[in-house]
């Protein structure tokens, strides 16, 4: 039902318009002449606070603004996969083609092509059960059919959790079909379209939620081995700018486990949105083979475009990614970048005229943050399979202070914290994640799953990372009185951390062999880095001078073991697990006789 108001005030993208006392909120409102989109954020008596979500230049005083009655909604059905949108769901490919490089306000086309012909298949059991007369229960999640959506995801047609009717009475035979087909009638009358709305503040409906016991591997070592995220994870990736956030979620996107991948763009750049939107339709698929695009969906919502759209751009992104998930798929989001969002935020809070809080946020920041990620999770369907939804979430801090509300509030409601180091970014080190200042405190539940891979792993793990934070005190140390003053002991500590740093952290994303790492090297690596300081240590103790095992060689190779072990990243491929092994009797082998070297001295 249609509720009728007129504009009475405007102050930037926030309009207050009376008569609107009949709307809910969060109802979707059409302001003006140009019919632009917003939606009710506030009710005041007779007047209603209505966020417009595009330009609103030339909106004037008395205009019309008609609530539509219903909830801003994303449409949800098969031909999400591969699109651009915008926050509220445009396809900015058509809308390219109907008003060029600038949208106009107003501007409208279908979220999906009801021109475009899919071919529906029933399930056959029930289409076997309705053609004897049988009148199945549309339960909540009931798989009515299929569709191929791309060559990688087979888009399922379920039951909404909103119909209330107590038995299928029809369900279209298998052909082909636009997107607003009645594929299915209940005994209440009500119809199921292929394609579905769902309001996006309101989180879909699952059976339960599982434990988060399985990694979402990325091929990125820093992140898999040190700092894991499981599947229905949350991740926050902090830094400064140049740091290398939007890379690394690149990276990620490319390189993960994940089903089905949606990056939002929020309040980015123009120039970094036009290197994704150029990039990944270019992207090859590493487990397809295929075009990246094939389960990808990308939101665009640069920094020139209204900033209430940021905001609704990340409850669109995460609703795809719940829609996705309810079919059973392992859903990552990226959203680039929260802090933009948080900023809207505060513009918006400030036109309300808000009491603000820290740093002129508003106070709900928090909570703000915590809906969002809290729709993270991997979960037990209503169609009784497993799907997940994980969200990587980039934060720009100004200068990389990590003290600024967003990033303290983010801390929050992440449990796997991937701190971006400016040095390390400057010094062109890849990822540039702090081994110091990051975090995961899933590691201790994907530990089962990683010791099916190398039961070494929990081992190898925890003794790099103390080494690690030996070396960086002991760097203090080596800045005042230089590394020539320190025992060789400590001396090899700094060495086995440099090769730590060199040969497993920092990996080249240009290089075919190192851009993606598989568990099992990844762990081997580490392995026999710890299992070469190990060594080295014995030898130390027995005597054994440090440049004489810098410089140790093994078998017929004139290189040094310790710049083998460096290499050994990019010269062994991932299916070569055969040559870390060659490599790992050749390093005992040479170490063990200088061990038994230093043996026979002390003895004689």
């Amino acid at each position: 039902m249609t509720i009728n108001g007129k504009v009475r005030r405007i102050s930037g993208p926030i309009v207050r318009a009376s008569g609107l006392d009949g709307a809910g909120l969060f109802d979707l409102v059409e302001v003006g002449e140009k019919r632009i989109i917003g939606e009710i954020v506030r009710l005041e008596q007779d007047e209603a606070v209505i966020q417009v979500y595009e330009d609103d230049t030339g909106l004037q005083i008395g205009a019309g603004a008609a609530s539509t009655g219903r909830p801003l909604s994303a449409l949800l059905g098969p031909g999400l996969i591969g699109t651009i949108y915008d926050g509220i769901q445009r396809p900015l490919e058509a809308l390219f083609k109907q008003s060029g490089a600038f949208m106009d306000p107003g501007a409208r086309e279908d979220p999906l092509d009801t021109a475009k012909l899919w071919s529906f298949v029933p399930d056959p059991a029930l289409a076997a059960k309705i053609a004897a007369g049988e009148k199945p229960v549309p339960v909540p999640g009931l798989i009515l059919g299929t569709v191929q959506e791309t060559p990688s995801i087979v888009c399922k047609i379920m039951v909404p959790p909103n119909i209330h009717g107590e038995g299928l009475t029809e369900l279209v035979k298998a052909g082909d079909y636009n997107c607003n087909t009645v594929i299915a009638r209940t005994d209440h009358g009500e119809e199921i379209p292929m394609a579905q709305w769902w309001p996006v503040r309101i989180p879909r409906p699952s059976a339960k939620r599982l434990p988060q016991d399985q990694p979402l591997v990325t091929g990125l070592r820093v992140i898999d081995v040190f700092f894991p995220l499981s599947k229905g994870g949350t991740s926050a990736i902090p830094g400064g700018f140049g740091t290398g956030k939007t890379m690394t979620q690149h990276a990620i996107a490319k390189w993960c486990d994940a089903d089905v991948i949606i990056y939002i763009g929020c309040g980015e750049r123009g120039n970094e949105m036009t290197d994704v939107l150029t990039e990944f339709p270019h992207l090859t698929d590493p487990r397809s083979g295929r075009s990246l695009m094939e389960r990808t969906i990308l939101i665009a919502n640069t920094s020139n475009m209204p900033v209430a759209a940021r905001e609704v751009s990340i409850y669109t992104g995460v609703t795809l990614a719940e829609f996705y998930r309810d079919m059973g798929y392992h859903v990552a989001i990226m959203a680039d970048s929260t802090s933009r969002w948080a900023e809207a935020l505060r513009e918006l809070s400030g036109r309300m005229e808000e009491m603000p809080a820290e740093e002129g946020f508003p106070a709900y920041l928090p909570t703000r943050l915590a809906e969002f990620y809290e729709r993270a999770g991997r979960v037990q369907t209503l169609s009784g399979v497993e799907g997940s939804v994980s969200i990587i979430g980039a934060v720009s801090p100004p200068g990389g202070d990590f003290s600024e509300p967003v990033t303290q509030h983010t801390k929050r409601f992440i449990r796997c914290f991937w701190a971006l180091d400016r040095d390390l970014a400057n010094a062109r080190h890849y990822p540039a994640i702090s081994w110091i200042d990051s975090y995961s405190e899933y590691a201790e539940e994907v530990g089962p799953w990683w010791e099916k891979v190398n039961p070494l792993w929990a081992r190898v793990r925890q003794e790099a990372l103390d080494l690690l934070k030996k070396e960086q005190r002991l760097s203090e140390i080596v800045r005042l009185i230089g590394p020539d003053a320190l025992p060789d002991d400590q001396r090899l500590v700094l060495v086995t951390a440099d090769i730590i740093k060199d040969g497993f952290l920092q990996q080249n994303s240009f290089d075919e062999v190192d851009m993606y790492c598989i568990p099992a090297k990844q762990v081997r690596l580490l392995e026999l880095v710890m299992d070469f300081f190990e060594k080295a240590q014995v030898c130390i103790k027995l005597g054994a001078p440090l440049i004489k095992i810098s410089s140790l060689t093994g078998g017929d190779n004139p290189m040094p073991l310790r710049e083998r072990l460096s290499r050994l990243k990019g010269d062994v491929k991932n299916e070569d697990s055969g040559k870390l092994s060659d490599f790992e009797q050749e390093m005992r082998s040479a170490l063990e006789n200088l061990e038994r070297s230093y043996r026979t001295k002390e003895t004689l």
